[in-house]
């Protein structure tokens, strides 16, 4: 166990941020999911550019590495024209 008020303090913030991280990737996961479903392209085109703002943050906030928010964008992208 941590003998310092620093490293106390430290372990407080690292467990508030994971979780924080964790709700927000989750977050990430349930619009995908939910994106993937769609089967209207013009909906899609809608949603898509919401879709990429929440991808771009989390891999800004390293979340997620940002080569990942990139495959995941054209993926995306590829679904969304396909349609």
């Amino acid at each position: 166990m941590a003998n310092h008020k620093s490293a106390l303090k430290r372990i407080r913030s690292n467990n508030t941020k994971r979780l924080r991280n964790r709700y927000q990737a989750k977050t990430m996961r349930n619009s995908l999911k939910i994106f993937r479903a769609i089967t209207d392209k013009k909906e899609a085109k809608e949603k898509l550019p919401t879709l990429f703002a929440l991808i771009d943050k989390l891999a800004k906030n390293s979340v997620i590495h940002k080569n990942k928010a990139g495959n995941l964008k054209s993926k995306l992208a590829k679904q969304t024209n396909s349609l």
